[in-house]
């Protein structure tokens, strides 16, 4: 009797775990849900990446309408969209960056090759503000309104149909309720 159960456990195990594999297959992964979204972006006490005297927190993401990018210079994918960036910057967009587990001196000179399009960057060495915003890696952006709330993730490149098809519709949302107060 208990040689046929092993001879089924294959087959078993196979129908357990194949509707899951299946809605897993459905699912676009740079639409991954944000446990943050809706709640104000995490506490957190980090220097500015250009100039470590500095610290930031929360409260400096709030005021306006604000991008924040994590990237890191050991992300390839980061370099690919850091073209759209310093495009949306030169727009009057306020992007944050959040370097993310990186070296400092490497991240500054990153920056200074390939232009700066960030109003200031976290600089988060050790990854503690990316584990309580819940980042997977880099690069990934998150909307925030005036307030510093959540409002949208996007894990992946932020490039011009990201940013297009993402974002633009809802960031404008949130500049003309933030201007109607």
């Amino acid at each position: 009797m208990s040689n046929r159960l092993v001879l089924f456990a294959p087959l078993l195990v196979f129908t357990v775990f194949a509707p899951v594999l299946w809605l897993a297959l459905e699912r676009d992964p740079q639409e991954l849900p944000s446990a943050r979204e809706g709640q104000l972006f995490p506490d957190f006490s980090l220097s500015q990446l250009v100039d470590a005297s500095k610290t930031l927190q929360a409260e400096d993401l709030r005021g306006e309408v604000t991008l924040v990018n994590v990237w890191a210079t050991w992300c390839y994918a980061c370099t690919l969209e850091h073209p759209m960036l310093n495009e949306l910057a030169t727009e009057g967009i306020k992007i944050v960056g959040l370097n993310y587990k990186d070296d400092r001196a490497a991240a500054i000179q990153w920056l200074e090759r390939r232009g700066d399009p960030y109003a200031f960057t976290i600089f988060d060495e050790h990854g503690s503000l990316g584990l309580d915003l819940g980042v997977y890696g880099a690069p990934e952006t998150y909307l925030l309104d005036a307030k510093g709330m959540v409002q949208y993730r996007r894990v992946g490149v932020l490039d011009e149909r990201v940013w297009r098809d993402d974002f633009a519709s809802r960031y404008t949302e949130l500049v003309l309720a933030e201007e109607n107060g």
